[in-house]
């Protein structure tokens, strides 16, 4: 997917010194990029029975969306804590500095849910890990995770085929 590749802009020391940014906004504003990476991120999933798109805030909505909207299934934000205004579930992960927890509606999901899970990026694997539990808590069966950019030195592919998930990458940033 090296055309996928050639839109993402790198932006060196953000958030912090040392760190290479994968900006996927210079994806999304080109036309043609978006269309190929929602079209290659619903191919692999075409004979899959998916209920529901789970897109991890933020750029996974933008993707997740899109992609639900191909496929004909419903969309299910999931959102950092305090952002949804209904009744949710939660659940909490590591970061290297703490903790943070992500959450969806408590009525989001029901019991057989066929899940796809959306980002736009797995490095560590840590909010993926988290939304995955999160949802099969809830009753869902997560089917795979679709990521545009795999930063594979890190690590957060590995972790989540260790769960048993399906990972599918679009494309990778090795040695960064």
């Amino acid at each position: 997917m090296q055309g996928i590749k050639d839109k993402i802009r790198t932006i060196p020391d953000f958030p912090k010194p040392g760190i290479l940014f994968r900006d996927i906004t210079t994806l999304l504003l080109d036309p043609q990029g978006f269309r190929k990476t929602v079209d290659e991120l619903v191919q692999i999933h075409m004979s899959s029975r998916i209920d529901k798109i789970a897109g991890i805030e933020a750029r996974g909505f933008i993707l997740g969306g899109a992609v639900a909207h191909q496929i004909g299934a419903g969309f299910l934000p999931i959102r950092k804590k305090g952002k949804l205004p209904h009744t949710t579930i939660a659940e909490d992960y590591d970061l290297e500095y703490g903790t943070d927890t992500v959450e969806i509606h408590a009525d989001a999901v029901s019991p057989g849910d066929q899940i796809l899970l959306i980002d736009d990026l797995v490095a560590t694997g840590g909010t993926a890990a988290a939304s995955i539990r999160l949802l099969e808590r809830a009753g869902a069966t997560v089917i795979g995770c679709s990521f545009v950019i795999d930063l594979p030195d890190l690590g957060g592919r590995a972790r989540l085929e260790q769960m048993g998930q399906r990972v599918q990458t679009l494309c990778a940033f090795e040695g960064e």
